[in-house]
């Protein structure tokens, strides 16, 4: 599988960052677009696996598929970049600045997002037979989704926001960590393998992902969905995306960075092990 060392797939997450904080505006959107529409299929993919068969944990086993697919053709998730993009400013990169970090990230939300609602709009064509129908069994399933995962928190109140940032947490830091895991392998089995195993367990257990969500509630406000956009936005959206920027930014980019990149002075056993021997004064 071509396994890549800690300390090298380190150094490569600061070179992505870098790069992405200088790639050109159209490349940006295009390949943010791509990663939208590509994810947001893989949504549609699981929540029909999932009404099919009744069976959660085949769609979860499966949704992987639109993940690995959109990183091996180098499209790029908000998500992602919250995570690699911050490290080429910590590192000191030559002129890597935060606005430049910032200028990517609305760069990669504005793609993402207008390539999710794209393939919301073809599924709810393909849902309700180009709105002359009722929304099928598939398309119910998505309305229910958005409505116990937007105004089921607000209902909760302050326990509901602190419930959804937290699952927004807990999303990046497996699906960041399937990013970094596909930088440490340079074959194609070894990335896909490696890359299936986080977005596996964060989908399984409901955590909450920006990019996913770009879809699941538009798409369940076009099918009948009893709940708004502002509801969407407020108690899904908006804590969903700093939930996610925490979670990668620390629980993945951070601690890899602090541990694998500077790493701190072995120490000296043999210093120590003298200290401990020594003779009470």
């Amino acid at each position: 599988m071509s396994y890549v060392a800690p300390q090298e797939f380190a150094a490569k997450m600061i070179d992505a960052g870098e790069s992405k904080i200088f790639m050109a505006t159209k490349d940006t959107l295009i390949r943010a677009y791509m990663a939208g529409a590509i994810l947001a299929l893989a949504a549609a993919f699981a929540v029909t696996i999932a009404v099919n068969t009744g069976n959660f944990l085949v769609a979860s086993l499966l949704f992987p598929v639109g993940f690995c697919m959109l990183y091996l053709l180098g499209f790029d998730l908000l998500t992602g970049v919250f995570t690699l993009a911050p490290l080429a400013v910590i590192a000191k990169r030559p002129g890597c600045t935060w606005g430049g970090v910032f200028r990517n990230w609305g760069l990669v939300f504005v793609g993402n997002f207008a390539g999710a609602m794209t393939t919301a709009v073809f599924m709810a064509v393909i849902f309700t037979m180009g709105f002359s129908q009722e929304p099928n069994a598939v398309g119910q399933k998505i309305g229910v989704i958005g409505e116990s995962r937007t105004i089921g928190y607000a209902a909760a109140g302050a326990a509901g926001m602190l419930t959804v940032f937290i699952r927004a947490v807990m999303c990046n830091w497996m699906v960041s960590t399937g990013v970094v895991a596909a930088m440490m392998s340079t074959s194609v089995s070894g990335k896909v393998i490696a890359m299936w195993m986080p977005i596996l367990v964060f989908f399984y257990l409901g955590f909450e992902h920006s990019i996913v969500n770009m879809f699941l509630f538009p798409s369940g406000i076009m099918l009948g969905g009893q709940f708004t956009w502002f509801d969407y936005l407020a108690y899904n959206e908006f804590p969903v995306i700093l939930g996610n920027l925490v979670g990668g930014l620390t629980f993945v980019g951070g601690m890899i960075y602090a541990t694998h990149f500077r790493t701190s002075p072995k120490r000296n056993a043999g210093y120590e092990a003298g200290k401990a021997a020594a003779p009470a004064e």
